[in-house]
């Protein structure tokens, strides 16, 4: 095969390895303008929507300026049971690679169950937005705390 995965990846962590072509061939060849990516696989889309087809893919998108994310939305999924079998499914995989299982949101879960109705959500990075404004090429330049001063 020939393919020597990055520490930690193995050769069937699929989501690993989409991820890393999404940050480092994908992202790199947007270009200047505003692009938008959607139809992400099903496994990148925790909270979102799938559409129907073959294969199912999340209703989510992710906006790129100038090669840099500056948005990601996506459809809500609403149904409970689905998204406690997402959850697990997540959490079985965390044990799997040795990481430490993430506690369910019962809350989110029991809010789902009373009925969420259709909605939709987009996070616009506000930090982004005033970086590229403003020229700058590194996000901690425009951040009042910083990791590294944090």
């Amino acid at each position: 095969r020939g393919i020597i995965p990055p520490a930690g990846m193995t050769e069937d962590d699929r989501d690993a390895w989409l991820d890393l072509l999404l940050t480092h061939v994908v992202e790199p060849g947007l270009g200047k303008g505003l692009v938008f990516v959607r139809d992400y696989p099903a496994s990148q889309a925790a909270l979102a929507r799938l559409r129907p087809g073959q294969p199912p893919v999340a209703a989510r998108f992710e906006a790129y300026l100038g090669g840099v994310e500056l948005a990601n939305g996506f459809y809500e999924l609403g149904d409970a049971v689905e998204q406690r079998a997402r959850f697990e499914q997540d959490n079985a995989c965390r044990r799997r690679q040795g990481d430490a299982a993430v506690a369910i949101d019962e809350r989110l879960l029991a809010a789902l169950s009373s009925g969420l109705p259709d909605c939709a959500g987009v996070a616009l990075g506000l930090d982004r937005l005033v970086m590229l404004a403003g020229g700058y090429r590194h996000i901690a330049d425009v951040l009042a705390f910083p990791a590294g001063r944090a």
